[in-house]
């Protein structure tokens, strides 16, 4: 049996103020930092090990595993961060507040946006000041990878273009993995994982900060999952997470 940790960063300073957020590279609020500390020290508690670790190249992914590894004094082991586990582009939703965006467009459009698999946002252009080519981050990547909008069938696609080819050659080496990245990152891994119908996908919630732990047999197929929490297991996805 081989097992993976899937952790959504804890929630981000736009998470707090409902904002759309997306590839915008925003900070952990403090009860982030929370979160992050105290996932940490519940996969410590639990005799959990990891070997090699994954993030996002956005900082909330980043800092939140950053501290997980520290609570677990396991900050000597490989730390790689990849641009294919960034949250979904959003794009000119971004740095939007969702109930203002609901009240101008009807909660039904910002849901379908939000929640359906293959609906795009309306896209920004490149002249943008939000467009991520003017990053120094993406300065390698070639212009065509760098999305205007997406919706949840492009962010499964490219996720899953890293999971093939990274992080599955590791789970066959029986690596102990831990991937640190966003609510919809998750959500297409998932959906890939459980083999999710649309229905499933569009209910499907990741909360912040809690540990996603899937067993997987040999073939890399799942035995089950659970939230590791305060309370112990937590076997479903849409459960709350722990109270703070």
């Amino acid at each position: 049996m081989k097992k993976i940790v899937f952790i959504r960063h804890g929630q981000s300073e736009w998470n707090l103020e409902n904002r759309f957020t997306g590839w915008t590279d925003v900070e952990l609020s403090e009860n982030g930092l929370i979160e992050a500390r105290k996932a940490g020290r519940i996969l410590k508690e639990n005799n959990f090990s990891f070997d090699v670790a994954y993030s996002s190249v956005l900082k909330r992914s980043i800092r939140t595993l950053w501290i997980v590894l520290h609570e677990m004094d396991l900050m000597y082991i490989p730390v790689h961060k990849c641009w294919k586990f960034n949250e979904r582009h959003y794009g000119a939703l971004q740095g939007l507040n969702k109930e203002e965006t609901a009240k101008k467009y009807g909660d039904e459009q910002v849901h379908i946006w939000r929640r359906s698999i293959n609906t795009s946002p309306p896209a920004l252009t490149e002249d943008d000041p939000r467009y991520a080519g003017k990053e120094e981050k993406y300065k390698e990547l070639k212009k065509e990878k760098i999305p205007l909008t997406e919706n949840l069938e492009d962010t499964k696609r490219r996720v899953l273009e890293e999971w093939e080819e990274v992080i599955v050659p590791k789970l066959k080496e029986n690596k102990n993995i831990i991937i640190s990245a966003h609510g919809n990152t998750l959500r297409a891994l998932v959906w890939h994982l459980d083999n999710l119908d649309s229905d499933g996908v569009v209910n499907l919630n990741i909360p912040t900060g809690t540990p996603l732990v899937y067993e997987l047999d040999d073939d890399l197929n799942p035995i089950r999952h659970y939230y590791l929490s305060l309370d112990g297991v937590m076997p479903d996805y849409t459960v709350p997470k722990y109270i703070l």
